[in-house]
C-alpha cells in the first residue's frame, strides 16, 4: 500500500520559515511526479508546487514564487517544500501528493496519491 506522510508543519510568525517534507513507502516514487498542494479553511485546495521525476524544473504557483523551494530526493523517496519569507496567508493544511508517468499537472485528479496533510499557521 502506496503511502505519502508529512512532516514539518507548525506555528511560524510572519517572515519566518519552515521545511516541509514528504516520505514516500510502500512502493518506489522514483519516477512519479511529486507535488504540494494546500487548503486553506473554507477554501479549495489548490496546486502549490511540483517537480517532474528527474528532479528538472519545478513548477510554482504565483503567490510562492521566489518564496518557496520544492526538491526531492529519489534515494530517500523523499520530497520536501522550503518555506521562505510566510505570510499570514500561507495558513492551510499542506498536503503531499504523487502523479504516476512523473509530468506536472495542476488538476488535482490527476494526482494518484494523497498525504494526510500537515498544518502550517503563519501568524501576523
Amino acid at each position: 500500500q502506496a503511502q505519502l506522510v508529512e512532516s514539518g508543519g507548525g506555528l511560524v510568525q510572519t517572515g519566518g520559515s519552515l521545511r516541509l517534507s514528504c516520505a514516500a513507502s510502500g512502493r518506489t516514487f522514483s519516477s512519479y511526479a511529486m507535488g504540494w498542494f494546500r487548503q486553506a479553511p473554507g477554501k479549495e485546495r489548490q496546486f502549490v508546487a511540483a517537480i517532474s521525476w528527474s528532479g528538472g524544473t519545478p513548477y510554482y504557483t504565483d503567490s510562492v514564487k521566489g518564496r518557496f523551494t520544492i526538491s526531492r530526493d529519489n534515494a530517500k523517496n523523499s520530497v520536501y517544500l522550503q518555506m521562505n519569507s510566510l505570510k499570514p496567508e500561507d495558513t492551510a493544511v499542506y498536503y503531499c501528493a504523487a502523479r504516476e508517468g512523473g509530468s506536472f499537472s495542476y488538476a488535482l485528479s490527476q494526482w494518484d496519491y494523497w498525504g494526510q496533510g500537515t498544518q502550517v499557521t503563519v501568524s501576523s
